[in-house]
């Protein structure tokens, strides 16, 4: 397919994967201070795959700010808890890392994030075992032919430059025919760690295997592994870049360590580099875990003094910024979040009460199952009463609210719709809802345990004597399915539609 996008490899210096610290708020610090590309932190096709892409939606993480308000694009997990996030700042220069080691997940993966990012790369460097006990990082080296499906399979399926990341081999030789075998996948750059995945970054980093892969193919190789003995201000990038032929560089710890080792005019004061990235924290709801990690490897000998320690002790992103003398910034930043998330909830309510149908009918109820027998819902009443009146069941029409991810439920009955107006937090809750609506206008009981004797519970007890009498009697011991059919509910998860 043909890239629709200006991302180019060549002459660029790079912010490196690095998992807890390539998180938004270090990718927009390293933009600020002269990156030209950013790579987010290695995450895992299968976690990923379970995420939701989220935008105009709420997210439960230190405050609960919505991404309207955040102005960004999250992928969420079951758990809510947000996997990536990325805004319109980085999109262009934003290259998404997963680890995977198959090529089917690796390509649903790069169709869920292509639109958000610049590029996508796989991870194929990492000798940590969480990653290659999962045939995944540097395992990969040892398969050549599953490289070769991944990135093929990446390149023909997406429209967003394909990279990799490796570790080198054993021999220049080997190192140098894999990479070969790799170009000419059409991946669009290749950044190679000069070192071998037993290898730590004590150990020297080999400028020579690189310089031997640059000289071998025509694609941009990135220069990576340079910290420890090259890159030690903005001037060692060029010496390490030159030491290596390579046509780009990716720097890792120098830049956790000071994310200005971007910035050609020299060193900001670490102070205020801690601060400007505390303010990409608050102003982008990073959790307050991750923001202390990323401080921590920038305050590195600096753990043990009192601000330190106090670093250390922070339990929150407030705290965190009350270390740094900026509570202020944080009470400011939070007072203007909540001014907007009232306006978009002022604003969100406007349109609910504009779409309202005058046809349906309304009350304000909620489900509480403590308030019925186990096992029997307002639901199952609704569709009994609909068989017995030999009306066709009821249809549910569920939607969900992006702004606070609440539901609400329609339910139609005999050509009637009925709702009520509380919105709930699960698709199952509005339903039930909607069905007390229906059952309490059309003055049919409903199954709650203060209505006295429960004639479904009665049909359930007659209906087991019987099966147990049929049983003495060596008759068939299954329940017929339509008496189950009268019982069972609707447990459908289909795809709730978006208001």
């Amino acid at each position: 397919m043909t890239v629709n996008t200006p991302l180019c490899f060549r002459g660029k210096k790079i912010l490196a994967p690095m998992v807890r610290v390539g998180t938004l708020p270090m990718r927009l610090l390293a933009l600020d201070y002269g990156a030209d590309i950013v790579y987010c932190e290695e995450l895992i096709d299968i976690k990923m795959l379970q995420c939701k892409r989220v935008i105009n939606g709420k997210i439960f993480v230190c405050f609960p700010f919505h991404t309207e308000v955040l102005e960004t694009v999250d992928f969420v997990a079951p758990n809510e808890r947000v996997v990536f996030r990325t805004c319109e700042r980085e999109r262009h220069r934003v290259v998404f890392q997963m680890g995977s080691a198959d090529a089917e997940r690796a390509l649903a993966v790069a169709k869920l994030v292509e639109s958000d990012v610049a590029g996508i790369d796989i991870n194929m460097g990492c000798p940590k075992e969480y990653s290659t006990k999962a045939s995944m990082g540097a395992a990969l080296l040892s398969d050549p032919d599953k490289i070769e499906s991944i990135l093929t399979t990446l390149v023909k399926g997406i429209c967003k430059p394909v990279t990799c990341k490796i570790r080198i081999l054993p021999s220049v030789e080997d190192t140098v025919n894999l990479v070969k075998r790799i170009e000419k996948t059409g991946i669009a750059a290749i950044a190679v760690h000069g070192r071998k995945k037993e290898e730590r970054p004590q150990h020297p980093v080999h400028c020579d295997v690189i310089k031997a892969i640059s000289e071998a193919v025509s694609i941009p190789v990135i220069a990576n592994g340079g910290s420890h003995d090259f890159i030690k201000e903005y001037a060692d990038i060029e010496t390490f870049q030159k030491a290596t032929a390579a046509s780009s560089v990716m720097i890792a710890r120098a830049a956790m360590w000071n994310p200005s080792i971007f910035r050609k005019e020299g060193f900001c004061p670490l102070k205020d580099v801690m601060q400007d990235y505390i303010k990409y924290a608050v102003r982008y709801d990073n959790h307050y875990t991750n923001t202390k990690y990323c401080l921590c490897q920038m305050l590195r000998e600096q753990l043990e003094t009192t601000q330190g320690k106090k670093l250390h002790a922070a339990q929150s992103a407030q705290e965190i910024c009350e270390v740094f003398e900026m509570g202020d910034f944080y009470e400011e930043t939070t007072a203007i979040f909540e001014a907007k998330k009232t306006s978009l909830e002022t604003k969100t309510q406007d349109e609910d009460d504009q779409m309202e149908d005058p046809d349906v009918i309304k009350m304000a109820v909620r489900f509480d199952k403590r308030e019925y027998p186990p096992q029997i819902t307002p639901k199952m009443y609704l569709l009994e009463w609909c068989r017995k009146e030999k009306h066709p069941q009821p249809v549910y029409e569920t939607v969900q609210r992006p702004l606070d991810r609440l539901f609400c439920s329609v339910v139609t009955v005999a050509e009637r719709k009925y709702r009520s107006t509380l919105w709930e937090k699960s698709k199952k809750l509005a339903e039930q809802a909607a069905a007390i609506v229906c059952l309490r206008t059309l003055g049919v009981p409903e199954g709650k345990l203060c209505e006295g004797e429960n004639h479904l519970i009665t049909k359930r007890k007659r209906e087991e004597q019987e099966r147990l009498i049929n049983r003495d009697h060596g008759e068939d011991l299954a329940e017929p399915s339509h008496k189950k059919a009268n019982f069972i509910e609707e447990t459908s998860d289909m795809n709730v539609p978006k208001m």
